[in-house]
């Protein structure tokens, strides 16, 4: 991730990958895929593969808007500070 990209998400302190959101952009992507995910399991629960079919990409592009706006990128972390 370059130096003047968003900053949606925070890093995690320990571990791979991002914590919490920390700007509303983070948490309306967070909100709009959370939602898409209750519809698509109350709309299709008696579907599993058109579920899968739905949220398997689905999950992807969220985590990878996630990944290219997470602080500092997503990397290991031994819980020093950044």
């Amino acid at each position: 991730m370059s130096d003047n990209g968003p900053e949606w998400f925070a890093p995690k302190r320990y571990g791979y990958g991002s914590g919490l959101p920390v700007a509303w952009q983070g948490w309306a992507v967070t909100a709009a895929f959370l939602g898409l995910a209750f519809a698509v399991s109350v709309w299709f629960n008696d579907r599993p593969l058109v579920m899968l079919a739905l949220m398997g990409p689905a999950t992807a592009v969220f985590l990878t808007i996630v990944a290219k706006t997470t602080r500092g990128g997503w990397r290991w972390r031994w819980g020093d500070d950044d």
